[in-house]
């Protein structure tokens, strides 16, 4: 496996959007393999989901993990929300590609969401809290969205502000 780089705001393929993977894939190793690698990347990061829009690939997919012990992998191809509960959940989100910036936003508490798995077989999830949001926030990014479009143009500006002055720090 192999750590990926992780496209930073505001580098233009974040405001991409995603193809469908096609049948064919699911059989190719190599895309078998990025998943893997993905994951790995996602845990070094450390983060709870990376959307592939993220390492620079433009196809619906994204690998979540949002257990502690990081033993619940979670695979989504092709993901679409069908139902999305009345009931909202304010959760503070950060990115792996805006590092170090946290900002609350509102996101619906439950969703069901439809996809395939790694090999190709569709499933359906009902999830709500904290996976609920990461699903959200992830299939955003496969849609060219961030989690700061959702923020004030006060709120989104102070957060870019923020991350320009980190970066400033890290070089």
């Amino acid at each position: 496996m192999a750590l990926l780089p992780i496209l930073e705001y505001p580098n233009a393929g974040l405001r991409k959007t995603a193809a469908p993977v096609t049948d064919q894939r699911f059989a190719d190793p190599a895309f078998q393999r990025l998943l893997d690698d993905m994951f790995q990347t996602m845990y070094e990061a450390p983060g709870i989901g990376l959307a592939s829009t993220q390492v620079d690939v433009f196809e619906r997919f994204m690998v979540v993990d949002v257990t502690e012990t990081r033993d619940q992998p979670l695979v989504f191809v092709n993901p679409v929300i069908r139902d999305r509960s009345a009931d909202l959940r304010v959760h503070t989100e950060g990115c792996l590609s805006i590092p170090g910036v946290f900002a609350d936003v509102t996101r619906a508490d439950g969703i069901v969401v439809d996809a395939f798995d790694r090999e190709g077989k569709p499933f359906s999830l009902t999830v709500d809290g904290l996976l609920a949001t990461c699903v959200q926030h992830e299939l955003d990014h496969l849609d060219g969205k961030l989690f700061i479009d959702y923020l004030s143009p006060l709120k989104r500006d102070r957060a870019i502000k923020k991350l320009e002055k980190l970066r400033k720090g890290r070089d």
